[in-house]
């Protein structure tokens, strides 16, 4: 344990007290395979996940960690259950918290393979995910805590990046204002765990709500946006 101890240094020495052995063991492993020198400090700390920024040379990446013993598997389950990917999958806790990171990798290189504007996936291991830093010194803003310059534009271009996934035949299934970074006054969508292939059962369900979602907040912020419109435009344009 010398050498994770090392890793966690000062500035996240907490961590022993947050991840377990397993965890912390996962996260040396994969520093160890080159991806990233150490982690710097959490830039987002939930009940199933931290993600922190890791120094890479002279550049970053970011370590999404999820938190094996408080993450809510069940709920998990009921989301991945139904996607024809996993149809097969046994319900134990480890199972499907390292299956949910993997689906989420897999998700986002469908994703950047369809050119939606996605952090870039660069590798995954048990319940760790390394991820492209998006942002230059500090990261990108979510769009929730952003005033877009031009809200017309922005919106569209997120119908855009949303029409992109479903003729890859993926939706996101979680898009809200708060998982859409925005760089150089673009959107890029992230947290990609949710996303479900469009034969899912319950696809439908996600797209009516990851609409709901877009058109509730730029409503919000004055642009009068029409939910069928919005419908129309992700499958057809």
């Amino acid at each position: 344990m010398k050498q994770l101890k090392k890793l966690t240094n000062d500035r996240i020495k907490s961590l022993e007290n947050v991840f377990d052995e397993s965890t912390l063991r996962t996260v040396f492993k994969l520093s160890s395979q080159g991806l990233f020198d150490e982690l710097e400090s959490p830039i987002a700390l939930g009940k199933e996940a931290n993600v922190f920024t890791a120094k890479k040379g002279n550049d970053r990446v970011i370590v999404k960690i999820y938190r094996v013993q408080s993450c809510d598997f069940g709920k998990m389950f009921d989301y991945i259950k139904s996607d024809p990917r996993y149809y097969n999958l046994k319900k134990t806790k480890r199972n499907i918290i390292y299956s949910w990171v993997q689906r989420e990798f897999r998700n986002l290189n469908l994703a950047r393979e369809a050119n939606v504007r996605v952090p870039t996936p660069i590798a995954y291991k048990n319940n760790v995910l390394v991820i492209e830093y998006i942002g230059k010194k500090d990261p990108s803003p979510k769009l929730l805590h952003h005033k877009p310059k031009a809200k017309k534009k922005i919106f569209e271009e997120i119908l855009n990046q949303m029409n992109k996934l479903y003729k890859a035949k993926l939706i996101h299934g979680d898009l809200s204002a708060f998982n859409i970074l925005v760089k150089d006054e673009k959107p890029v969508l992230i947290d990609f765990s949710q996303a479900t292939p469009i034969k899912d059962l319950n696809s439908e369900i996600f797209l009516d709500r990851d609409i709901k979602n877009i058109q509730t907040f730029f409503k919000k912020i004055g642009l009068d946006v029409d939910k069928d419109k919005m419908h129309e435009k992700i499958k057809n344009l």
